[in-house]
């Protein structure tokens, strides 16, 4: 009876270690262009619990104030994903050798330059000179998308037009009152903004020109991560993937990009070159560090 005893009792410690072992496994996770906690759990909170839910690991939201801090945070192993856009993958993966889990690919997602329909201008090239809105500096579709089509059409962005980098809804002010006679941006931007004008106002602005569409968001890995713990995390995306695309429709205004999204898990590096290009488009051929940071 007492071998019996000791026998379940030490059958029972067992069980009881495996349960601590595997709730002790824990990740941290960022995402580039969010501050703070709040904002995270807003944003992505949905998506953390189903995450850790269909993967079984415990999840950390990791607050970065920016780019820059979440590529030291993973150099130095204070997270372990990241998730960010293509801009800042291909410094991540310079210069903290990031491994790609998986993409999230959103439909639609390329650069625009609009002007107004009413402008005498009808070609990227007749944009020298004149005043241009961007968004935030470095911002892959706001600002290095954009550039980029200035260059293919023969221009030098830099030194043949006038850059002005400010909030994306200002600057799209400063086209409505002929302050800047053109803004680049987003699909979703240009979507998001013409969907608040007056009805009869919607058809009073026109695309000069468009690019192709830019590569996917991605959730990277830092180079410490176990292998495993990437391979659990990516089995639980792709065997999970409908209600985790589902969990981040849950989320705020940041999540709306994402809508109609899917994972994609065949991504190489290659596929980051275009980006490589804007950077060396405006000035950074390295692509070692961070535009504007």
């Amino acid at each position: 009876m007492l071998r019996k005893m000791v026998t379940g009792a030490t059958l029972a410690l067992s069980l009881l270690g495996s349960a601590v072992s595997a709730q002790a496994e824990s990740i941290k996770l960022a995402v580039t262009d969010l501050v703070g906690l709040e904002e995270l759990q807003r944003e992505f909170g949905p998506f953390k619990a189903e995450l850790e839910r269909t993967s079984g690991l415990e999840i950390e939201f990791l607050p970065v104030t920016n780019r820059t801090a979440a590529l030291e945070a993973l150099r130095f192993k204070k997270v372990d994903f990241v998730l960010a856009g293509p801009a800042e993958y291909v410094v991540m993966q310079k210069r903290a050798n990031a491994k790609i889990v998986t993409g999230l690919y959103r439909p639609n997602y390329f650069s625009l330059i609009v002007v107004k329909a009413d402008s005498p201008i009808y070609s990227p090239l007749e944009l020298k000179g004149k005043n241009i809105g961007f968004g935030s500096v470095g911002s892959t579709s706001r600002h290095l998308g954009p550039i980029q089509l200035l260059s293919d059409a023969g221009l030098e962005p830099a030194k043949d037009t006038k850059a002005v980098h400010t909030n994306l809804r200002l600057a799209w002010e400063g086209l409505k009152k002929d302050d800047l006679q053109a803004v680049g941006m987003g699909r979703s931007d240009l979507e998001g903004f013409l969907a608040q004008e007056p009805e009869d106002q919607r058809n009073a602005y026109r695309v000069l020109a468009r690019g192709g569409d830019l590569p996917n968001d991605l959730l990277m890995a830092g180079e410490h991560v176990p292998e495993a713990t990437v391979e659990t995390l990516k089995r639980a995306i792709v065997d999970n993937s409908d209600s985790l695309i589902a969990s981040i429709s849950q989320g705020g205004e940041h999540t709306t990009r994402y809508v109609g999204m899917r994972f994609l898990t065949s991504i190489a590096d290659k596929d980051y070159n275009v980006v490589r290009s804007m950077y060396r488009t405006a000035g950074y051929p390295e692509y070692s560090d961070f535009i504007g940071e």
